[in-house]
């Protein structure tokens, strides 16, 4: 198994834990992301796994999102193809994956955590991408939300750049559960141990046709919608506007171009 800096991975019985360990707020900087990839690609080729769980480590974030400063035009090309690598492997993986949000899920960390087959709350969880409001948008959440939510509210998410709590995810249907913050942990062990009792063929298998019964297959989509933030937001004066704001602390002056 490889060595890691950045996140804790390991496997125990049928159940891989993969926790983003760069508290307190868990931001994926692109060194991070690549450990996360090299974790995924251990975890596609151990038959052992019936399960993948991720987590954040501590108890104020899941994860606050990908670091803002690899969305520089130097560095976005590679930051766009590891992060999206995340994902690529979570589709492919042969068993579900859970993420357990505990805390602040914003902009790349709340797409990690719909980008798995099911997700947990605790009662202090918070959802939200926040991208718009730095000129641009993330496209795995824009791929995957409206095929979680009603449309509308898909859009409200992704072009308000508002948040919600954890009780309103769940009404909306973006969570499996709300668990107690103190008892978190112990009700997430319980829910994943339902799966980790199960067939892991019966899994692969059962997982396997709800993939391939989806509309589209959701590689051609983000492939799509990388192509537009790339190529079109990125050369966007707004784009590069927004990201210097952030990173110079100051308000943003929008062009509207």
């Amino acid at each position: 198994m490889a060595t890691f800096r950045f996140i804790e991975y390991r496997v125990v019985d049928g159940l891989a834990r993969l926790a983003v360990a760069r508290p307190p707020y868990n931001v994926l900087d692109i060194a991070t992301m690549h450990e996360i990839n090299a974790a995924l690609d251990e975890c596609l080729e151990d038959a052992s796994v019936k399960l993948l769980l991720i987590t954040g480590q501590g108890d104020k974030a899941f994860s606050a999102g990908v670091e803002v400063a690899d969305h520089t035009p130097d560095k976005v090309e590679a930051m766009i193809d590891v992060f999206h690598g995340i994902f690529r492997r979570l589709w492919r993986l042969a068993v579900p994956s859970v993420a357990a949000v505990r805390g602040a899920a914003l902009g790349g960390g709340m797409e990690l955590a719909i980008g798995c087959d099911m997700l947990l709350a605790a009662a202090n969880a918070k959802f939200g991408q926040p991208e718009i409001r730095l000129g641009v948008f993330p496209p795995v959440a824009a791929v995957l939300l409206p095929r979680l939510l009603p449309p509308a509210r898909a859009m409200e998410l992704l072009l308000g750049g508002g948040s919600i709590d954890a009780d309103e995810a769940l009404r909306i249907g973006l969570v499996n559960r709300v668990f107690p913050v103190d008892r978190f942990d112990d009700d997430v062990h319980a829910f994943v141990a339902g799966f980790t009792g199960l067939s892991r063929a019966a899994l692969a298998h059962t997982r396997k046709a709800i993939r391939v019964a989806s509309d589209q297959p959701l590689d051609a989509a983000l492939q799509r919608a990388e192509r537009v933030y790339l190529d079109e937001l990125m050369a966007s004066e707004d784009a590069r506007e927004g990201l210097a704001a952030f990173l110079d602390k100051r308000k943003p002056v929008w062009r509207d171009r």
